[in-house]
């Protein structure tokens, strides 16, 4: 539940909504406000559905709201499915009825909001079969049911072009770029236009230049009919070659035709067919039709849980070792006569064996080649040319002469090991019948002594054992190779576990020099930062401490000048000129007052500046735990 609250808070959060909640004021909101935003969910789904539902009867609103619900396909929890329980959580904005249709309306808006545009248009309404007896309401229905086909089709072609890759801002792109380069043609054109005005005899040169322009085009095309003309007789040729080719094969097909081969060759088609219609396909239809059953039965049957899983589990272990103690009664019972009928039952199931798998390879050859004539047809109807003649170049006939070679000598090999595995197949199929018939006698034989003895359906016994131990047998087998190979697997994965630990072993150590070799080096680089950051420090402070002296001294030198000016001025005897020169003086003072006023308020800043910086570094350095700086008498010493 409070995943479901987390994922119902964090999409109310987002566009479009933006309702700034968390789990605790969410949660602590009343059954109106509660309803007012599944209100507004469904109103951002379907805009029909904005609506106060103060505004709104109650009645009204859960009815609204069901069928809006069961035209998105919602389906309530399990523990909501009683109709009447679910709409009095509607009406009474009950938390376990609104939350789960919240987080399921809020994980799926953008394919709601499809279904719920599909809908105005695809639910169609229902209207009582008394009123289509009238003609005009009838042919209204139908026009609008057509228009509801139409509709489907127009919004499933609009969903293709969607999904297309075509983008109407890229074609909108193409056409004003398209048109930019068509005025860019236009002026260029009538900026030639002008330019051959100029020149004598244009209307001559430009008719000249069009014929020049006509015959091009025509050499050009009569260079195309060459060309056609060149391939046609290259077409013609090859269908020459092919039909010699295969008169040629014609010729020696009816040469060695006979009436005797020709009809061997079909009675061996025919039992070959026979053999395919009466035994092979009939056991596979036979084994569908029971793999389906058992699919139908399974799926049937209700959901197992564990306890029916131990059950089953229970049964088969009780049947194995019913079958391991049938198999040592049997074993422990051994009978010369029944190893030879065992003998002859294997020979006989290897012949079955060997039948069905030449068989199958006859189907799967003789669907290859179906596929194959089909690929040819396909092949044949796409390399049509413009005449509706075929065209074949000439590196595809050399590959297909050779693959028709190589399958020409591979067909003749499996034609020979048909030959010889029929005739194989005639010695057996005798061996079987006379053996079958030792072996009707032999069983009637047994039967008798069985009745003599007083133990009839002993051998039938026996060879249900037989066939189970065969089982067994084939599935020791093969948890004995399943087994093998996991083993053999796990040594694998050890030996490269240990290649690849040894091949790390001098890259590891190694690593472990270099960090510890860091770890110092970085110690050390940390020490003498340290070092240099200080005596950065004691050097800033003295380089400021220079630079006020000098200030100073440029501000004496400059009174110093100004005092022998005025001691001159002073001095001087014409009372008129000094009177001038105190006047130009006051002028000059007057001009550069502000200016000069404005450089002494900086310079004071700049005097603020370097005391605050001063106060604040000593302040560091008397807090650091590395050195210490002792100002005495005008200097700046640093003690470590």
């Amino acid at each position: 539940m409070s995943e479901q609250l987390k994922i119902i808070v964090e999409q109310l959060n987002k566009e479009p909504f933006k309702k700034n909640f968390n789990l605790i004021t969410f949660d602590s909101l009343d059954p109106m406000q509660l309803l007012q935003i599944l209100n507004d969910v469904l109103a951002e789904i379907d805009p029909k559905q904005t609506i106060d539902i103060r505004e709104e009867m109650p009645d009204q609103t859960v009815k609204r709201i069901c069928a809006l619900l069961a035209m998105l396909k919602y389906k309530p929890p399990g523990s909501l499915s009683d109709v009447s329980s679910f709409r009095q959580g509607l009406v009474t904005g009950s938390k376990p009825v609104v939350h789960p249709i919240l987080h399921w309306l809020l994980q799926r808006v953008p394919e709601l909001k499809k279904r719920a545009y599909l809908a105005r248009f695809l639910v169609k309404l229902e209207v009582p079969a008394e009123f289509l007896q009238d003609d005009v309401i009838n042919d209204t229905y139908h026009q609008y049911e057509e228009l509801v086909e139409g509709f489907k089709t127009y919004h499933k072609e609009c969903e293709q072009l969607r999904t297309s890759g075509f983008s109407t801002a890229e074609i909108r792109r193409d056409i004003s770029a398209m048109e930019e380069e068509k005025d860019q043609l236009i002026k260029r054109v009538e900026r030639l236009k002008k330019r051959v005005e100029s020149v004598s005899n244009h209307q001559r040169m430009l008719e000249q230049a069009r014929q020049l322009r006509v015959e091009k085009e025509r050499e050009e095309s009569l260079t195309h009919q060459k060309q056609e003309q060149k391939n046609q007789l290259f077409q013609a040729e090859q269908r020459l070659q092919r039909s010699q080719q295969q008169l040629k094969d014609l010729r020696q097909a009816a040469a060695d035709a006979n009436p005797e081969s020709l009809i061997r060759r079909l009675e061996e088609e025919i039992k070959i067919n026979s053999y395919m219609v009466s035994e092979k396909l009939p056991k596979e239809l036979e084994g569908m039709r029971r793999t389906v059953q058992y699919l139908q039965k399974v799926a049937s049957e209700p959901a197992m849980g564990q306890d029916d899983l131990h059950e089953l589990e229970d049964k088969i272990k009780e049947v194995d070792s019913q079958i391991n103690q049938l198999i040592e009664k049997r074993m422990m019972r051994n009978d010369p006569m029944d190893d030879k009928l065992t003998l002859y039952r294997q020979q006989a199931s290897i012949i079955i064996r060997r039948k069905e798998s030449k068989a199958e390879e006859l189907q799967e050859a003789r669907e290859e080649l179906a596929a194959a004539e089909r690929v040819l047809k396909q092949r044949n109807s796409q390399t049509q040319g413009s005449d509706g003649e075929e065209v074949i170049r000439s590196d595809e006939l050399k590959r297909l002469v050779a693959k028709l070679r190589t399958k020409g000598t591979m067909y003749k090999k499996k034609r020979q090991e048909i030959a010889e595995l029929k005739a194989e197949y005639g010695v057996l199929q005798r061996t079987e019948e006379i053996l079958k018939q030792k072996h009707e006698n032999l069983q009637q034989k047994l039967q008798t002594v069985e009745a003599e003895k007083g133990i009839s359906g002993y051998s039938d016994t026996q060879e249900e054992l037989e066939r189970v131990s065969a089982i067994k047998s084939e599935l020791d087998e093969k948890k004995g190779r399943t087994l093998d190979d996991m083993s053999e697997m796990v040594k694998k994965l050890n030996s490269m576990m240990v290649e690849k630990k040894s091949a790390l072993a001098p890259i590891i150590k190694e690593l472990r020099s270099l960090r510890q070799r860091c770890q110092d080096l970085s110690h050390e680089y940390e020490e003498k930062k340290v070092q240099y950051e200080s005596c950065a420090a004691g050097l800033e402070s003295n380089r400021s401490k220079l630079e006020q002296v000098y200030i100073l001294q440029l501000i004496i030198e400059m009174q110093i000048q100004r005092a022998a000016e005025e001691m001159k001025a002073y001095v001087s005897s014409d009372p008129q000129e000094r009177k001038k020169k105190l006047r130009e003086k006051q002028k000059l003072v007057r001009e550069s007052h502000g200016v000069n006023m404005e450089q002494m308020k900086m310079w004071r800043d700049l005097e603020q500046l370097m005391e605050c910086k001063r106060q604040c570094f000593i302040q560091a350095q008397s807090q650091a735990s590395i050195g210490q700086v002792i100002q005495e008498g005008g200097e700046d010493r640093l003690v470590l």
